[in-house]
């Protein structure tokens, strides 16, 4: 029998996004330079290594977050203890905008994510930093 899903990514975008701040470039970059805010990106290594990432920029990968974000999970980042606003961001927006619900539901405050991600991040001409592969072996 077929897999019949009830609600589509399209809707838990529209439900996220409905429910989270979304923050302009400009806005989140004025929120970390101000010391209010950290930006954590949540894409996967292999995105990084290829694209670069932002500069102070937190690397959280989508799979782990909640196991991160949590202060009783033995992997918990006590950067997810700290006072500041959390802005994710992935590639686009729409990784990031499911982030951002999940730790607002979690109830890591406040929280917000990029609109238009890294892609908006770098059209925007903002600086970007090399990632270097990480050695094998």
């Amino acid at each position: 029998m077929a897999q019949t899903i009830t609600r589509g990514y399209k809707a838990l975008l529209d439900e996220a996004n409905s429910q989270i701040e979304t923050m302009s470039v400009a806005d989140a970059k004025a929120a970390v330079a101000r010391g209010e805010a950290v930006i954590v990106d949540i894409r996967d290594p292999r995105e990084l290594e290829r694209e670069g990432k932002i500069p102070g920029a937190f690397s959280c990968t989508r799979g782990m977050l909640e196991f991160w974000i949590d202060p009783a999970s033995p992997y918990a980042k006590p950067i997810f203890q700290e006072d500041k606003k959390f802005i994710f961001h992935c590639a686009s927006g729409w990784r990031s905008a499911l982030a951002a619900k999940t730790a607002q539901d979690m109830g890591l405050k406040p929280v917000a994510h990029l609109g238009g991600g890294f892609t908006a991040w770098r059209d925007a001409g903002e600086a970007i930093e090399k990632v270097e592969p990480k050695a094998k072996g």
